[in-house]
């Protein structure tokens, strides 16, 4: 059988980095640490969108009209993500790994902050918007060129038959920023009135983050460069033109990386972004309630990433993969029906249910990209795949899920939308030929190698 290009049949890994066990656990927690921070900034604005931002920077709108418009600032963002997987990825692989990682959680932080200190539309009109809309475009560029350095380095980092595991570091870093960003905001909520909270408090959690950022810059800057990435530099193979490349050389692997993360990130933008709202418009529960709902969503969400990478290190990343497609596509209608009795126990229910197809398919995703990718083009292929992931996927999921349910009057056309993303996702699980098992843990650090296994010069 004849293989493409971006799939090489045989690769020999020759001598693998010598890995110092005290750099390769702080590597993943400096994964984990950093991606926790980036992924509360990114998500708070997320819940805010859906609890304050129509009513601060869209006051002509009808309620409806001004909640959709605060769902489209989100989307903005995912516009940004390519461009920041195609920098970031471009620097990554040629300067390296760790040095993209301090400038993201640097721009990021940066962008929160403003945004918690931005006037409203009463105050300087229609700017208001505007500004919103650009530092949202900011945290876009960031999370885009963010997820692809964190998950390489504690992938190139981890011991061979582990890197599910130690993927799963930067993976958890999206559940936990969820938990501390409804934290946080359920915290200001409850120290403040309803309108104390739409008027000032919603701003704490944008402006603590500067403390979270002086936190992770703190932990980063211990880590070392990936040993990957060192012998690359060691070995002068890096390239000069790293995206071009890949898409010379790695489409295929491009468009099926890209397609395993749609499914996963629209259900994901669901939970995160839209339930909250749902709840509190249509099902009438409390924003307390529906900020615990999103706290239980979340941990469960971690929990269950942990097992998929965990079961990915026994299984097979495709084999993984398989199941938590299945399941997330099998739940999309199951989870509105339980939603929609409008008790708190069955919302909870709704939520871990979700969460079980949503971490096992979350949990290998970096061990995953990483065995799709060679090392010199890795950080590009991983970015970028990853930002068109979000972007079809999650990059207006929560936006079309009002529209769906403003013109139908019904969840169920929310939970049709959810499932069309996960066959989606299942259509590039079948797609894919993993390497077996050997293969695929010497593609990781196989520095410079063809696809017939011969060092390039």
């Amino acid at each position: 059988m004849t293989h493409a290009p971006d799939l090489p049949s045989s690769v020999e890994a020759g001598p693998a980095p010598v890995l110092d066990p005290k750099q390769t656990r702080r590597a993943a927690w400096a994964s984990l640490v950093g991606t926790t921070i980036e992924w509360y900034d990114f998500l708070i604005y997320a819940a805010a969108a859906g609890l304050v931002f129509g009513q601060l920077f869209f006051p002509a709108m009808s309620s409806s009209s001004a909640l959709l418009a605060s769902f489209a600032t989100i989307g903005v963002s995912f516009f940004a993500r390519p461009l920041g997987g195609i920098i970031a990825g471009h620097l990554g692989d040629r300067i390296g790994r760790k040095a993209m990682l301090v400038a993201t959680l640097l721009l990021m932080g940066m962008s929160t902050t403003a945004i918690g200190l931005l006037p409203g539309y009463a105050a300087i009109g229609v700017a208001a918007p505007v500004l919103l809309v650009v530092l949202r475009f900011v945290q876009g560029i960031s999370a885009g060129g963010e997820w692809g350095g964190a998950a390489m380095l504690a992938v190139e980092y981890a011991p061979r038959g582990k890197r599910g595991i130690y993927g799963s570091f930067p993976q958890l870093g999206a559940a936990f920023g969820l938990v501390l960003a409804n934290l946080a905001l359920l915290a200001a909520a409850a120290a403040t009135t309803p309108e104390q909270f739409v008027a000032w408090g919603w701003r704490i959690p944008f402006l603590f983050s500067i403390v979270m950022i002086g936190i992770g810059l703190a932990v980063r800057s211990g880590v070392g460069e990936s040993p990957v990435f060192e012998e690359l530099r060691r070995r002068n193979l890096r390239r000069n033109a790293p995206l071009a490349v890949l898409l010379r050389d790695h489409r295929r692997s491009l468009v099926i990386a890209a397609a395993l993360f749609i499914g996963v990130n629209l259900c994901g933008y669901i939970m995160i972004a839209f339930i909250g709202s749902y709840g509190a418009s249509a099902l009438g529960a409390s924003r307390a309630e529906m900020l615990l709902v999103g706290v239980v969503g979340a941990l469960s969400w971690a929990l269950w990433t942990v097992v998929g990478a965990y079961w990915s290190d026994r299984l097979g990343r495709r084999r993984t993969y398989l199941l938590g497609t299945l399941a997330l596509g099998a739940w999309t209608f199951p989870m509105f029906l339980l939603l929609d009795t409008g008790s708190v126990p069955l919302m909870l229910l709704s939520v871990f249910g979700l969460a079980f197809g949503l971490g096992v398919t979350y949990g290998p995703q970096a061990a995953a990209y990483a065995e799709l990718f060679p090392p010199e083009v890795r950080y590009s292929g991983s970015s970028l795949a990853y930002a068109i992931g979000a972007v079809v996927g999650g990059g207006f999921a929560p936006l079309i899920a009002a529209w769906l349910l403003d013109l139908t009057g019904s969840s169920l056309a929310v939970s049709a939308y959810m499932l069309l993303g996960c066959l989606v996702t299942l259509v590039a699980v079948l797609a894919w030929r993993e390497r077996p098992r050997e293969e695929r843990e010497a593609y990781v650090t196989a520095v410079g190698s063809d696809e017939n296994g011969t060092a390039r010069r």
